[in-house]
């Protein structure tokens, strides 16, 4: 048995492979073979004896079954009575009846012995009880068939030999298949702990990154280096682009109910088994999912033959904790991307807010939303409750700039009616509406969103690419916030315009006030060439208020302010002077010109106005060849002009220093 444990792994010995010398080194070998010595079977075991029984009955017929003479047979009985190793001569002496001596063995535990006659003679049997070293309990029973009568005398000597002979090629087969167990417990233990310290080691490498693919990298290079023959892929449900082959999106739709759709809907390990014999292929999917959702599956398929559970578990354990480093680099990436997309609109509405021109808001955010999603193309619309028609207020696209569009017609009808923002990713394959902005610029991809001032859809915005696929759900995000901070713009740029407009007009006749018309001459001044100013009074107005009272001398100067808008051209600026005064600036009109104008207006509210009123009027013109042009002096002429129609008795036009009266 020694000799025996001494041709075992070393591995197993390594306590006792030292200097001999060393007494602790002998001590610890003694303590070692005492210890499986120890070492024994039990009533428990004896079902599953059977293997072990002939095992041990090849070794020991091995030894010794070419060295004796063919006149004793021996055999192996188990505790059953069953026949588990013997000779297969005594196969041909049917007339010998072993078991029943077997069964009287195994009830006496006692050695017994039988003569007997059979076709070959006389014979006689002896049974041998074998019993287990530690306690004795008995396991089997040794058998042999004597056939020469002047054998009888040695033959239970030599029976008892064989037989304790036999109980040590048993309890060395025992020592050797519990040895090996034991070293294959060791090794596994070793192979579990060296997977362990893999797994440590990725798991380590895979906190340290903050990079999705890098991440996602990581799992593919562990996966090649510890199973080098295994194909692997990765089917993403997410909008993440990524141009490693190994990695693809997971179309449900088209995949059908195969084991990645599976695992992915389910949340879990699936696995499944091939039914070719040949082809013995394990299909794995298991799912990379944190606590947040699941982002997509691994598909594995391995030879079955190199795929044991510890592996799954390995496996499974690497991509669980693949998908928590996912996760947290995602979520790293989106607040990344949060705080560069508030840096994005804080820029923007600072920029915005820098101006209160519509103009400059509109051409600013094209070129702001150019920059930012890296488009080819933009077109920004607003829509003009006049005519109920988009107008495109800024665009880089030359034949679409400045061009008016049905409010139902095209992309921007469609955001229009929906209120909801678009995304376009191929524009070929886009049957809903047509566009004259994506068919003249060749764009395949879009993003569009409404612009809301107010609360009410007021304009579209529009990005296009000739690529497919170019915007992300991102941009498709960022521009609906940026679009809202946009409308807010344009809000407080038409707010202010109002606010202007409403700061420049009378807020009883309409017209506009002085400063205003001086601001308006002013600037004409400084471009144009020539102009005319028609000072026109309400006569004998303090009158009308001390008969008829302020109430109708308001509706009077109503009257007369609405002949006047009326009665001049679009382009002209009508206001209020001052009291019943007021004035009428007619740019690139001489004053013959504006006499016409004048006494036109004379006319009408004398036989218009009720009460009846008649009006007396001054008028001055200045050109670009005068000695001094300024607003003081035309105002100065224009109104000694009236100062003289008043002297003249009123209901009349006096033009300056001219002798021309109507």
């Amino acid at each position: 048995m020694l000799e025996h444990l001494r041709s075992l792994p070393a591995s197993l010995n390594s306590r006792s492979s030292g200097d001999s010398a060393s007494f602790a080194a002998s001590r610890s070998h003694e303590e070692h073979v005492l210890w499986m010595q120890k070492m024994d079977i039990t009533p428990f075991d004896f079902s599953y004896l059977g293997s072990l029984l002939e095992q041990a009955y090849s070794d020991w017929n091995s030894r010794v079954g070419s060295s004796l003479a063919r006149t004793i047979f021996y055999s192996v009985w188990n505790t059953e009575g069953d026949c588990i190793g013997y000779d297969r001569d005594l196969e041909a002496d049917p007339g010998v009846d072993a078991r029943r001596l077997v069964l009287e063995c195994l009830d006496k535990r006692q050695v017994l012995s039988l003569k007997g006659t059979s076709e070959r003679g006389e014979y006689l049997i002896i049974t041998h009880p074998l019993f287990s070293r530690t306690n004795k309990d008995m396991f089997a029973v040794f058998t042999a068939v004597i056939y020469e009568s002047n054998r009888y005398e040695t033959s239970e000597a030599v029976v008892q030999s064989e037989a304790l002979h036999y109980h040590t090629c048993f309890y060395r087969r025992f020592e050797y298949i519990f040895m090996t167990d034991l070293l294959h417990a060791h090794e596994q233990t070793a192979r579990e702990e060296h997977r362990r310290s893999i797994l440590f080691q990725i798991v380590q490498r895979m906190h340290d990154k903050m990079d999705v693919e890098a991440i996602l990298d990581e799992v593919f290079d562990s996966m090649d280096y510890l199973y080098p023959a295994t194909y692997i892929k990765l089917y993403m449900s997410q909008d993440q682009s990524n141009s490693d082959p190994r990695i693809k999106p997971l179309l449900v739709h088209e995949r059908g109910e195969d084991i990645c759709v599976r695992s992915f809907m389910e949340g879990k390990l699936i696995v499944a088994r091939s039914d070719d014999a040949e082809n013995r292929i394990v299909d794995v999917g298991i799912p990379l999912k944190g606590k947040q959702g699941i982002y997509g599956v691994f598909h594995i398929e391995m030879n079955e033959e190199i795929m044991e559970e510890s592996d799954l578990q390995l496996i499974t354990m690497m991509v669980d904790t693949a998908g928590t480093a996912f996760e947290n680099a995602k979520l790293h990436e989106q607040s990344n991307m949060l705080i560069q997309e508030l840096r994005l609109i804080n820029d923007l509405t600072q920029r915005l807010n820098k101006s209160l021109h519509l103009s400059e808001i509109y051409q600013l955010s094209e070129q702001e939303l150019k920059e930012i999603f890296q488009a080819e193309t933009c077109c920004i619309l607003q829509l003009n409750d006049s005519t109920n028609d988009f107008e495109v207020m800024s665009s880089n696209v030359k034949d679409v700039f400045h061009q008016s569009f049905s409010v139902d017609y095209g992309i921007a009808g469609l955001v229009y009616r929906t209120e909801e923002p678009l995304i376009i990713p191929n524009y070929a394959q886009y049957n809903k509406v047509s566009s004259f902005f994506m068919e003249d610029t060749g764009s395949m991809s879009l993003i569009a969103s409404p612009i809301r001032v107010n609360g009410e859809v007021k304009g579209v915005i529009l990005l296009g690419h000739s690529r497919e696929h170019y915007f992300s759900y991102d941009n498709y995000r960022l521009l609906q916030m940026l679009s809202i901070h946009i409308g807010i713009a344009l809000s407080n740029a038409t707010l202010h315009a109002e606010v202007r407009r409403l700061a420049n007009l009378d807020m009883l006749t309409g017209l506009y006030v002085r400063h205003y018309l001086d601001s308006v001459i002013h600037e004409r001044q400084a471009h144009e060439f020539c102009g005319s100013l028609i000072v026109v009074d309400i006569d004998q107005f303090k009158q009308v208020n001390d008969t008829f009272g302020h109430q109708t001398g308001d509706q009077v100067l109503k009257q007369v302010s609405e002949i006047v808008t009326s009665s001049v051209r679009p382009q002209d600026v009508c206001a209020r002077w001052g009291g019943e005064e007021l004035a009428i600036y007619m740019p690139q009109v001489s004053v013959r010109q504006a006499l016409d104008y004048a006494e036109v207006i004379r006319k009408r509210v004398a036989e218009e106005t009720r009460p009846l009123v008649t009006v007396s009027s001054g008028i001055a013109e200045w050109n670009w060849m005068d000695e001094k042009v300024s607003v003081e002096s035309l105002f100065y002429r224009a109104d000694m002009a009236l100062y003289s129609a008043k002297n003249g008795g009123r209901n009349r036009i006096v033009v300056e220093e001219q002798n021309v009266t109507r």
